[in-house]
């Protein structure tokens, strides 16, 4: 696809990042040259320098031939300006926008094709809140994203003292009878290794695990040891994410909240119940940290714009006793040093919503998308359309499919709403018209012949 991203920021960044290396056509507009010259020499896109609500600069990137303009700069108006000009100049048919402000909301009809035109809201602060919060209601998890109206959820949970912990993938369905799972992949030490009827679970495997978002506890309890709930938690850094998380959590947990700009606290302690504790200070301030009874917190989250600080300050807390510690990331480079290691899980506030975005972009009728592995996975949800002579799935058995080398179908959703069942597929499992699939795809270079098994062709006869 031809899209323009219009700012270089952080999450531009990202978005360029994950799009290039799918081989679309990248271009980004952003007003600093020297920027955009150190993009051009990481990743194979065009920069284009000026500002993404000119016309001329839109017609300069392409706009005329574009399938979609991605607005990702830092304030919410040029991303909406740049949209409304990307369709009522160029007519370009898919506009997206990072949108801050709780004012716009998607499918609103301020939005819309009268509006400022925009298909697409994406909020990266908002996706990382339902990320933590989802960390928050399962603490033995890594990453937990769901699929199908909710109905099937895939986990990432690093293997303990579980009971399936030494066992062999084959063994699992025997001793867990009552629980339906299907483990889609293996990571030892950062190597991936062969989900087999043969294989292992050792202790400090990192494990993907689909099942029924009904049975994901029992599942998570299976392979790592139970965690107690999330009664109190502690946050660093009081900014949009950390005051997005606050409210959220407002009579699900005991709050501390701490920030070090003194008119910021201020308008914390007004914006926030008397029950959440609003300290003036610094995260990486282990005085003020013993004070505060770290070593009581259930989870402690760094969340400031700086990754430094939140490292720093994530590494302090857990050093002083804090259950578990997530820090909020934006350097890939430093997330994927950190994770696993005495932080226990390091977020990209860009990478959270690389998925919403994704879904937008993939061929077939691809209903969900979520980025694994910083990016470097995915797990795709597909629905089966057409019929035997029409379609590459439906009709077939599972043994029949050809996908890509390591990609697993995971689970199968089948029926609507609450009369839906989520199945764990066999080889002989046949796939019918309207099922739900869900696909784990661990090379994302894979990920355009798995979105082909989905698109429905009149010519094709198996």
């Amino acid at each position: 696809m031809n899209i323009i991203i219009l700012g270089a920021g952080r999450v531009g960044e990202s978005v360029a990042e994950s799009l290039a290396l799918e081989q679309n056509d990248i271009t980004v507009i952003d007003t600093d040259a020297a920027r955009l010259r150190q993009l051009g020499e990481r990743f194979d896109l065009r920069g284009v320098v000026g500002n993404g609500i000119e016309p001329s600069v839109l017609r300069e990137a392409g706009a005329q031939d574009a399938d979609m303009v991605i607005g990702c700069a830092a304030d919410d108006q040029t991303n909406l300006v740049a949209c409304k000009v990307a369709h009522a100049v160029f007519n370009v048919p898919n506009t997206v926008a990072r949108l801050r402000s709780p004012d716009f909301v998607q499918g609103s009809e301020l939005l819309g094709k009268s509006g400022f035109s925009v298909d697409h809201v994406i909020c990266p602060e908002e996706s990382v809140t339902r990320y933590i919060h989802q960390l928050i209601s399962h603490p033995e998890a890594l990453q937990v994203v769901t699929f199908s109206q909710q109905r099937a959820c895939l986990a990432v949970v690093r293997a303990s003292s579980g009971e399936a912990v030494g066992r062999t993938i084959a063994e699992l369905s025997g001793h867990f009878s009552d629980i339906e799972m299907r483990i889609v992949a293996l990571y030892r030490l950062d190597t991936e290794i062969e989900a087999r009827a043969d294989t292992r679970i050792e202790p400090g495997d990192e494990v993907f695990v689909l099942a029924d978002v009904r049975q994901i506890r029992q599942v998570l309890r299976a392979i790592h040891h139970s965690n107690k709930p999330v009664q109190r938690v502690m946050i660093a850094g009081g900014g949009r994410v950390g005051l997005r998380l606050a409210r959220s959590l407002i009579g699900q947990c005991e709050v501390k909240l701490i920030e070090r700009d003194a008119a910021r606290c201020d308008y914390l302690a007004s914006q926030l119940p008397s029950a959440t504790l609003v300290l003036h200070g610094d995260g990486a301030d282990e005085d003020l940290l013993r004070g505060e009874n770290v070593g009581m917190m259930d989870m402690f989250l760094a969340l400031t714009s700086d990754d430094e600080d939140n490292i720093m300050s994530a590494m302090l807390a857990k050093r002083l006793g804090a259950g578990r510690v997530l820090s909020l990331i934006n350097r890939r480079a430093y997330a994927d040093m950190m994770q696993g290691s005495t932080i226990d899980i390091a977020i990209s506030p860009a990478q959270t919503v690389i998925g919403e975005l994704l879904t937008h972009l993939r061929r077939g009728d691809v209903a969900a998308v979520h980025s694994l592995r910083r990016g470097m996975a995915e797990a795709l949800e597909g629905v089966a359309r057409g019929d035997a002579k029409t379609s590459k799935l439906v009709g077939r058995r599972i043994d029949d499919i050809t996908l890509p080398r390591g990609s697993v179908i995971g689970a199968i959703v089948r029926g609507q709403g609450s009369d839906s069942e989520v199945l764990m597929p066999h080889h002989d499992t046949v796939i019918r018209a309207d099922d739900h699939i869900i696909i784990f795809i661990p090379n994302k270079r894979d990920v355009r012949q798995v979105e082909k098994l989905f698109q429905v062709s009149a010519t094709f006869f198996g």
